[in-house]
């Protein structure tokens, strides 16, 4: 039986084999895909991950995507008609980049994965947890103790990154007719900057983003849709139902502040976390039926006025 030796690192055991009525053994990490249970034995990870957990990795695989489309839009430009191929092209990368993620990853050839419990942020950083039980040997640790929730990320946003070199340059340079030579390549070029970094924020702040994502969704999308309606000068209903875009992008941000809410909330008690959902249009509310006495004009006229 392989048992763990008792530290603060999840991923350090000591496998002890009986001889001749002796103890021997050797100090080492639990293999990929295991981890120490309350015993401190080193045990498979054969749960299916939580309702929580997808909702990270859904988190983490939306990321890239609303990054190209946000630079897409803004690249390509009001009057390019090849923005819309874009955006379904930059859909059906990330979903193939997710399906193929998904296949590959044990148990391969399936849609279903396994994952171990997280259960503390050290989890997530058991480089920085390597004991010295005699204050002289280090006992080195790392492990991916969530197992597969760090490195699924990362072979996601690399699949992401080669079907978007495979596909992308091939139908920007067939349909992207309305935009010049250079201009046409742009949003590409701001894919190779944004993964590196993606990629560097999930190797450092994987652990903080599974905690704190919930809130970072809620907050960015309110702050967002903001932004969007006061660039747009989306004063009243009439001014938001002129354009399709603007209910497209409307409703864009009310699924993220369900999903936002719905990662906070967790869905632990059904009967009060529901109702919650019916705050969801609650800011596009308060914007139009503010926006009238926030107006930076009437506040100067008001102001000029004496009032």
């Amino acid at each position: 039986m392989v048992v763990a030796m008792s530290s603060t690192c999840p991923g350090l055991y000591c496998g002890r084999t009986t001889i001749n009525d002796s103890v021997e053994g050797e100090c080492g990490v639990c293999p990929r895909g295991q981890r120490t249970n309350f015993e401190k034995i080193c045990e498979e990870c054969s749960r299916s991950p939580e309702l929580y957990d997808w909702l990270y990795l859904g988190f983490m695989a939306m990321l890239p995507l609303v990054l190209h489309w946000f630079f897409i839009e803004w690249y390509s430009g009001k009057k390019s008609s090849s923005a819309l191929f874009q955006h379904i092209t930059a859909l059906f990368e990330c979903t193939a980049a997710a399906t193929v993620t998904l296949l590959l990853n044990d148990p391969v050839g399936s849609l279903y994965i396994r994952s171990c419990e997280v259960k503390m942020l050290s989890d997530w950083y058991t480089m920085l947890y390597n004991p010295s039980p005699d204050y002289v040997t280090t006992l080195h640790c790392t492990q991916e103790a969530v197992f597969p929730l760090y490195t699924i990320v990362l072979i996601y946003y690399a699949f992401c990154l080669v079907f978007m070199m495979l596909l992308r340059p091939l139908l920007v340079k067939k349909i992207a007719c309305g935009l010049g030579k250079t201009d046409r390549f742009k949003s590409i070029y701001a894919a190779l900057y944004f993964f590196p970094i993606l990629t560097v924020l999930q190797a450092v702040g994987g652990g903080l983003l599974y905690y704190a994502f919930p809130y970072i969704t809620l907050v960015l999308s309110l702050v967002t849709l903001a932004v969007y309606m006061s660039a747009s000068e989306i004063q009243s209903f009439k001014n938001l139902v002129a354009k399709k875009k603007r209910l497209v992008v409307l409703f864009s941000h009310w699924l993220l502040h369900a999903y936002g809410i719905i990662s906070i909330s967790r869905l632990d008690k059904l009967g009060q976390d529901l109702p919650l959902l019916a705050l969801v249009p609650g800011p596009a509310l308060f914007y139009l039926l503010t926006a009238r006495f926030t107006e930076p004009n009437r506040i100067l006229s008001e102001g000029g006025n004496g009032h």
